[in-house]
């Protein structure tokens, strides 16, 4: 009898322990991510919050008025309509057209979830409607407005702008854009697509700007890699299909050929079959490990946005399609979120930062609710292996595929792409890169779909953006 009341004593001690154990980490993870809790299930919470307390004002980095609320509570935005539709969908809209907007994100500050007891009672004895906090971004706006005048109109697709070095989001946007005065709910299910945040829920291949991640795998897992040599023949063949490289076509019997390679020269000259051949001599272990390291699979828990999952293919893994995985096609997806920290890790040296939104939230007394915290989401490799990787791309833009993104005077480092789903007439335009300096550290991503070659089309976007970042974003010491 003894015995069993100690084995009972024993269980109850640690149901117990398993208790507390799971009411710590439920707090700590509602703490930390409480506006994906709030809006993922609270809507009527929301609703009912709106009915009392007017939404806090909304201001980009360099305190630009985006959003404030009239006394009835309802929205206003920026009277410049260029400037208003270039943050849209950051800033989303009211009536929930863009899902994970900064206006329902970031509810637990614009709608006064944070009130104390007291500014509740202080509350109670003020006329009108009592006002959440205030939140700043670190969006630039000006910067937004600016990429919205060049973006190929008539084009969908996505610009992400960060800083590398804190995880600073200056620009995420999406095209085409919108105009939450002036945008109709009611349309048909295309004109509705404009919601789409393209910078973070667009899922496409990113083509040979995952080259980046099998280049990493390759310096890593492949021995002799420093003095591997390729010749490159226009295509290479696996299961007797075949990976081509661009302006080969098989078909037409037009052959377009690298010849002799290193491992730079066909990352710079962005050669397909060389690629596919690297991921093939890895196996598909290996460049999965890699790619996993760099986030893709996992499932993004960042604090100020929600980004869709990046999948490396789990199914169907015969020889041809890891060799296409290792040029970047396959059933690889990705966003151009995801694409910029990616090339934002190799700039940092192998340290891949959360990317952030919020700045500082403030209330209406003027005490700082929220404050940004540089966080980092992990170590994806070496600091060796981001100081080739960047070699790399500093080679690709000064006289590889990337040349139409190179701005004087300044050390752009980057890598095109181009990438192809479900038959598309023109492949995806992709561009990711960085400015290798103190005073500008700051990478990019362009994507735009359906337009060509990413030295052709998305490259020269870029260069405007790195030529904006280096004029009027100078980082202060």
């Amino acid at each position: 009898m003894k015995k069993l009341r100690k084995n009972i004593l024993r269980a109850a001690v640690f149901l117990s322990a398993l208790l507390i154990l799971l009411m710590v980490y439920g707090w700590i993870y509602v703490s930390k991510q409480r506006s994906r809790v709030l809006n993922a299930s609270a809507n009527d919470v929301i609703a009912t919050r709106k009915e009392s307390v007017r939404p806090g004002d909304i201001y980009d980095t360099n305190g630009i008025l985006l959003a404030s609320s009239d006394r009835s509570g309802a929205r206003t935005y920026q009277e410049d309509e260029q400037r208003r539709r270039a943050v849209a969908h950051v800033l989303g809209d009211t009536r929930g057209g863009v899902k994970n907007g900064v206006d329902s994100f970031m509810a637990w500050y614009l709608y006064g979830f944070e009130f104390s007891v007291i500014d509740d009672i202080t509350n109670l004895f003020t006329a009108g409607m009592p006002k959440g906090d205030d939140v700043h971004l670190t969006i630039d706006s000006s910067l937004c407005t600016y990429i919205s005048t060049f973006f190929p109109k008539g084009k969908s697709g996505a610009v992400v702008v960060l800083d590398y070095k804190t995880g600073a989001t200056l620009a995420e946007m999406s095209f085409p854009d919108f105009d939450p005065l002036t945008v109709n709910y009611s349309g048909s299910a295309s004109e509705r697509a404009v919601f789409i945040n393209n910078a973070v829920q667009m899922l496409k291949a990113p083509g040979s700007t995952f080259k980046i991640i099998t280049a990493a795998a390759a310096l890593e897992n492949t021995a002799g890699i420093d003095t591997w040599n390729y010749l490159c023949e226009g295509y290479m063949t696996a299961d007797g299909k075949a990976v081509t490289c661009s302006g080969t076509n098989l078909s037409t019997g037009k052959i377009s050929a690298h010849g002799a390679l290193t491992l730079e020269t066909a990352f710079s000259k962005s050669c397909n079959s060389a690629f596919a051949e690297l991921a093939l001599n890895m196996g598909d272990s290996k460049l999965k490990e890699t790619a996993e390291k760099f986030g893709f699979n996992d499932h993004f828990l960042f604090s100020d946005m929600v980004v869709e999952d990046s999948v490396y293919p789990s199914r169907n893994r015969t020889p041809f399609e890891i060799a296409f995985t290792g040029a970047g096609q396959s059933a690889l997806l990705t966003t151009p979120m995801h694409m910029c920290m990616v090339a934002a890790a190799v700039a940092n040296n192998g340290v891949m930062m959360e990317p952030k939104l919020l700045k500082e939230a403030v209330s209406q007394k003027g005490s700082t609710r929220a404050r940004m915290s540089p966080a980092v989401y992990r170590t994806v490799m070496t600091e060796q292996i981001a100081a080739v990787l960047k070699g790399y791309m500093r080679t690709t833009v000064q006289t590889g595929t990337g040349t139409a993104a190179a701005v004087p005077g300044h050390r752009i480092c980057g890598k095109t792409g181009s990438a192809e789903m479900d038959g598309q007439e023109n492949t995806d335009a992709w561009f990711v890169g960085f400015i290798d300096e103190e005073d500008f550290s700051y990478a990019v991503c362009v994507v735009i779909r359906d337009a060509g070659g990413g030295g052709t089309y998305a490259a020269p976007v870029a260069k405007k953006v790195f030529t904006y970042l280096t004029e009027n974003c100078k980082k202060e010491k």
